[in-house]
């Protein structure tokens, strides 16, 4: 809305040839009376109007009478709205309901959804927000406010994010093995460490190295064609180092 609206109904007492006009009447005047107009508009015009009548008709004198006293009350009003908000605000209040939209792949519907529905129920109990989501991957998010909104689509971005190869990740390290530790680096995603990814030094056992619990950066050196992450432990402490990639000592 680039400009305030206001609205004002104008009725109308008829008998004979004298007729009078009332301005803003309220119920019993519309009850009793013969017309109610209203009328809605701008600083710069009408925008709408509506017409209810309990005689046969108006004559264009009446009409154009009527046109002018609301025009009269309608920037009356206006002037009173200009003075409390002279112009719209350039942000929403923090504390007024959002509804933001975000977009994911389709494929990763279920992955939101979850079993039984379980991860979209818990997003929404835990960030205070309604979920719908389209079959063409159009996610709409409404929180009470800007943070439960903000919150909501943040979980949301974060477990439909796709896994970008050469990216560092701080990860979670969810399960040990003999031969490398599971991370995971978004949620409900994780990948492989291979022992010898786990550092530059020789690493006999990986519970030497890490357990489940850890935070770790990693890098993501491959996804294979079975959608399985490779990562590289290694190769992020080599990056943070700023050193080249190499064959662990």
């Amino acid at each position: 809305i680039t400009n305030p609206v206001a609205g004002i109904s104008v009725g109308l007492v008829k008998e004979g040839e004298r007729w009078m006009l009332l301005t803003d009447i309220i119920g019993d005047e519309d009850h009793f009376g013969d017309m109610d107009f209203k009328i809605a508009g701008t600083q710069n015009g009408i925008t709408g109007i509506q017409l209810d009548l309990k005689i046969d008709g108006i004559s264009e004198e009446i009409i154009r009478a009527t046109l002018a006293q609301s025009r009269e009350a309608r920037i009356e009003i206006l002037r009173s709205m200009l003075s409390t908000l002279p112009r719209p605000r350039t942000s929403i209040a923090e504390c007024a309901p959002r509804l933001v939209r975000t977009k994911i792949n389709p494929e990763k519907i279920g992955l939101l959804i979850g079993p039984g529905g379980k991860m979209i129920r818990s997003i929404q109990e835990e960030e205070g927000v309604t979920i719908d989501v389209d079959e063409d991957g159009t996610v709409t998010i409404a929180g009470a406010n800007e943070a439960s909104a903000a919150g909501g689509l943040a979980r949301v971005e974060a477990l439909t994010a796709s896994v970008q190869v050469g990216r560092i990740y701080h990860g979670t390290v969810t399960s040990v093995k003999d031969f490398g530790a599971f991370v995971e680096i978004l949620p409900g995603r994780d990948g492989l460490c291979h022992i010898s990814e786990l550092s530059n030094e020789y690493v006999a056992s990986v519970g030497d190295v890490c357990k489940v619990g850890d935070k770790m950066d990693v890098k993501v050196i491959a996804v294979d064609e079975q959608d399985r992450v490779k990562l590289s432990r290694r190769a992020a402490m080599q990056e943070a180092d700023g050193e080249p990639a190499g064959s662990p000592a």
